[in-house]
């Protein structure tokens, strides 16, 4: 139950960030995007993995740019460069997400 407790804690920390609140607004309105366009069951499928899979890698990078600040408060190369890849965990999921989101949009519209 412990386990559970902690990890809704960390749910509430996270929540407190304006980076994942952002990506939360974003997944909230691809999502009434989606009821707009109907998506079939397999296109929610895609939608609840993109928007899931981006929120997590928010998180993540959260977290790691939290380690990386409590390592060191002083400028650090090192830290720097760990928290610009965690960031492109960030954008490279959006930009999978924005390509599954087009290809379900497109082929609504075409169809």
């Amino acid at each position: 139950m412990k386990k559970f407790t902690d990890s809704f804690n960390g749910l509430k920390i996270a929540l407190g960030h304006k980076a994942v609140l952002i990506q939360i607004i974003l997944g909230l309105m691809a999502i009434i995007g989606g009821l707009i366009i109907r998506l079939d069951y397999y296109e929610w499928l895609a939608f609840v993995i993109c928007i899931t899979l981006v929120i997590l890698c928010e998180v993540f990078n959260t977290a790691i740019e939290k380690i990386g600040d409590y390592l060191s408060e002083e400028k650090d190369e090192r830290i720097r460069v760990i928290k610009d890849l965690s960031s492109a965990a960030v954008l490279v999921s959006s930009f999978g997400a924005l390509a599954i989101c087009l290809i379900c949009v497109i082929r609504r519209i075409l169809s």
